[in-house]
């Protein structure tokens, strides 16, 4: 997924570095509780690492603070919470009606293209979906 991809390496980079921190941190402590454990517990590292990669993924990441201070600092009053056009232009990608048709293509709309309006707010629906799946908090803007 190209396209969607993209938009989540522009949405997500500011919190790589604190999910990457807190994996180092996470992982430090499994290492301690790992070896005080080890004799007890057979492949308890194996287990207990399996566990820290499930749950350092880019979790409760405040996508909406993020996509805010974006916002505050692009020249344009941009609403990226209802405008695919606006979010795209916000991320410093290209929103024009082709990229937007592609986007759609590439998150398989089923819809008439041709309808900007109704594929419009599909996509904007649909991408603000796939970054909260994604572990971006956005899910009180769905209300």
């Amino acid at each position: 997924m190209g396209i969607l991809n993209n938009i989540f390496s522009k949405v997500f980079p500011s919190a790589k570095a604190t999910v990457d921190n807190t994996v180092e941190a996470v992982k430090d402590k499994v290492e301690n509780i790992t070896a005080s454990v080890k004799d007890t517990v057979s492949n308890s590292s194996e287990k207990v690492q399996e566990k820290v990669e499930q749950n350092t993924s880019a979790s409760n990441v405040d996508v909406t603070s993020i996509l805010d201070n974006l916002a505050k600092k692009h020249p344009e009053t941009l609403n990226w919470k209802t405008s695919i056009v606006d979010l795209l232009k916000l991320l410093g990608m290209d929103s024009s009606l082709d990229a937007r048709k592609n986007l759609a293509k590439e998150l398989n709309y089923t819809g008439n293209t041709d309808d900007t309006a109704a594929m419009n707010t599909w996509l904007i629906k649909e991408v603000l979906k796939k970054i909260a799946e994604k572990g971006g908090n956005v899910t009180h803007l769905f209300s």
